[in-house]
């Protein structure tokens, strides 16, 4: 069962923690340093080697947070997307953050 962390929900947490944002309609009114802080107490929280965002029904990414997405790599973890829409997989691959991020189709 999901749990709420302010801007995201938690599916699964250790090695492996899945996420997903709590709105994706108001994503791009989360504020991206106070999403950053969010995620990195809880890679530290649960010693997570591999983050996972499901974007399921995610339709637009703001540029600001796919930057914050490409830079959790500093954190010591492996970033994983999980399920993008197909604008969003364009975007990705333009942008070349398909190389940065590992991107999958999964189910959850």
């Amino acid at each position: 069962m999901p749990s709420k962390r302010g801007f995201l929900n938690v599916y699964q947490t250790g090695k492996l923690t899945v996420v997903s944002f709590v709105s994706a309609e108001l994503l791009d009114q989360v504020v991206v340093s106070e999403c950053r802080e969010e995620i990195a107490e809880l890679i530290k929280e649960h010693q997570c080697e591999v983050l996972a965002f499901d974007l399921t029904g995610v339709k637009l990414v703001p540029s600001g947070m796919l930057g914050m997405l490409a830079s959790l790599g500093r954190l010591g973890v492996e970033v994983f997307v999980f399920n993008p829409s197909e604008e969003i997989r364009e975007v990705l691959e333009i942008t070349r953050l398909d190389s940065v991020l590992q991107i999958r189709n999964v189910d959850i």
